[in-house]
């Protein structure tokens, strides 16, 4: 037995063992973290001409990081043969180096290919922002640790999560991941969101949190997203730059295990105007030194090679650097102080960078030493390595779990307002249109009959109705196809005719409206023309309808301010929170419905 297998030995005795044990070529596979595919069966994909085969990864490029990527759903079972098939193919290539399986979000009820995935075999709960609007840290704990213990049972061993970043710009369309606008606020969810993963010291039993994404995407410039050169700005308007790095400090003294740097560049402050990973002021200066951050630091995916996502071309994130060639563009990222290429699988490229003398091994050694740090402390090369799929099937879904997440999507509903209907009978007074009346005569748009024929008598004409219930999702603007479909942005406001219909259902009807505020959208002309108005964050048509039957009460509260007009939104400033003048619902607003 080498001394690096020996559990009994103090970490950081095996990893110098281990350490010294490496090839080069070796140590630069440890320095990429990139995607896999997973089939919904648990056998291992072919390649593609976006996601390289496992062969191709593990034994072309002594790749031991991996990001899965489940196109389909994949019971929780067959996800932890998949991990076991990996290991041991990994197990077999150079020194045994175990594979480190991470995941972005995959807990939500709606999916997101782009950013996160629907829960599938895992407990289904709110979105982030959701989270964000129950205000409540206990919950976020709760949340965290049942994430925890669905991931290990799977063998997911690194959150690519939680987002740190403060909902500031409206129109921003990673709005939905992050825990609301409020810094204090989600420094405190923050810190219960890290503790829930890892525990109180990362170990076996933890997932490690990779908290993204440093030093705070919030402040997009116009609220375009920096996966895209149009967005690749950030700037700060307001001088709230040390205000957005609050939730970052809460999350680094809950000890998070890992940061990821953002894609955008800054504009107008003291640091380069170069992407956050690039950019040796912020990873060095602001990071390790400021912070004493002295775990794995990955950046966002594909900084450096231009790819095929999704079936659309996309060029590398580099920006402010993309005149670079791609072994540059290694060299300022390491130079910067990055420890891992996130999206990438070119190691290639750091042997050439060593071999040609411009970038020292012992650089490379100080990265391979953090990444295989946590590798270590996770157990990956003691009994963590293999999972049991019966347990893995046992334990992610099970009942108390999806219970868990659906109390929660009640919780995270926000009621906006609740106008009278009718006279109450002998009485005279307004009643409320909320809660609904069990077994009323009700159309529907945009919820399932059959989910709603267990609350209500479900009619198909709304003469026939006493109230309609629709849900819509919040307007944006449509861009491009294939991966840049997924991203909501620009306007908050829906057109005349998108409007139309709603306003024409309301006119003739009591019209209850449930919004999904991915993003926080202008409600002006629902404000008063429907019967109750409610905001919700990825829930299923069973929560919503619980609340608007009375059968759960309404709890939450707005999480971001909702603006009155789009002309108030761009007049706003990027980087500050709830900067509209003259908002149509504030933040932290909500109804109560007992």
């Amino acid at each position: 037995m080498h001394p690096y297998q020996n559990a009994a030995l103090p970490v950081e005795d095996r990893i110098t063992d281990l350490l010294g044990r490496l090839t080069l070529a070796e140590k630069a596979g440890l320095m990429f973290h990139t995607m896999i595919a997973v089939d919904p069966d648990g056998t291992i994909a072919d390649g593609n001409e976006m996601i390289p085969s496992a062969s191709a990864l593990l034994e072309g490029k002594l790749i031991n990081h991996v990001n899965i990527l489940t196109f389909a759903p994949v019971p929780p079972e067959r996800l932890a043969q998949w991990h076991n098939r990996i290991q041991e193919m990994a197990a077999g290539i150079g020194h045994g180096i175990p594979v480190t399986v991470s995941t972005d979000p995959r807990h939500g009820v709606i999916d997101n290919p782009a950013a996160s995935a629907a829960a599938g075999g895992f407990s289904a709960w709110p979105e982030p922002i959701g989270l964000g609007a129950t205000k409540d840290p206990s919950l976020v704990r709760e949340f965290a640790d049942t994430v925890r213990q669905e991931y290990l049972a799977t063998g997911i061993r690194v959150a690519l999560h939680p987002m740190a970043d403060l909902a500031t710009e409206p129109r921003w369309a990673r709005t939905n991941g992050t825990l609301g606008s409020d810094a204090d606020m989600v420094s405190t969810l923050i810190r219960e969101y890290v503790l829930g993963l890892q525990g109180d010291t990362l170990g076996p039993s933890s997932v490690a949190a990779m908290v993204k994404h440093f030093p705070g995407a919030g402040p997009q410039k116009d609220g375009e997203d920096a996966h895209f050169h149009y967005g690749r700005e950030q700037v700060y308007p307001g001088g709230m730059w040390d205000h957005h790095l609050k939730p970052f400090e809460a999350a680094f003294e809950a000890g998070a295990a890992q940061v990821m740097p953002y894609y955008g560049m800054p504009v107008g402050t003291s640091y380069e105007e170069v992407g956050f990973s690039f950019s040796q002021g912020i990873i060095d200066g602001l990071l390790r030194q400021r912070y004493g951050f002295d775990g794995v630091v990955c950046t966002d995916w594909g900084l450096v090679t231009d790819a095929v996502i999704m079936g659309s071309d996309m060029p590398a994130r580099a920006w402010g650097v993309e005149h670079l060639d791609r072994h540059a563009r290694v060299l300022r990222i390491l130079t910067a102080g990055a420890d891992q290429l996130g999206g990438e699988h070119c190691p290639e490229l750091i042997v050439d960078l060593v071999t040609a003398g411009r970038l020292p091994e012992a650089r490379i050694d100080v990265s391979a030493r953090r990444l295989l740090r946590d590798k270590f402390r996770l157990g990956l090369f003691d009994d963590r390595r293999y999972v049991d799929p019966a347990a893995a099937a046992r334990i992610a879904g099970r009942p108390s779990f999806r219970a868990a997440g659906l109390a929660a999507q009640r919780r995270s509903i926000v009621l906006l307002t609740n106008h009278p209907a009718s006279p109450s009978a002998g009485s005279g007074s307004p009643a409320a249109t909320l809660p609904l009346a069990e077994g009323v005569p009700v159309y529907l748009d945009g919820v399932d009959p059959g989910v709603a024929a267990g609350y209500a008598k479900v009619v198909d004409d709304p003469a026939l109705a006493d109230v309609a219930i629709v849900r819509r999702a919040a307007p944006y603007d449509p861009r491009g196809g294939g991966f840049e479909a997924f991203f909501h942005a620009g306007r908050l406001e829906w057109t005349p005719d998108e409007l139309a219909p709603l306003l024409e259902l309301a006119a003739t009807l009591p019209t209850v409206v449930d919004v999904r505020l991915d993003r926080p959208a202008v409600l002006t002309p629902l404000a008063t023309t429907a019967a109750a108005l409610t905001g919700s964050f990825g829930s299923s048509d069973e929560a919503l309808l619980d609340v608007l039957f009375g059968r759960s009460p309404a709890t939450g509260t707005l999480p971001f301010e909702l603006p009155s007009s789009m002309a108030e939104v761009e007049a706003s400033r990027e980087d500050v929170p709830n900067d509209t003048a003259d908002p149509l619902f504030p933040d932290n607003h909500g109804l109560r419905l007992p």
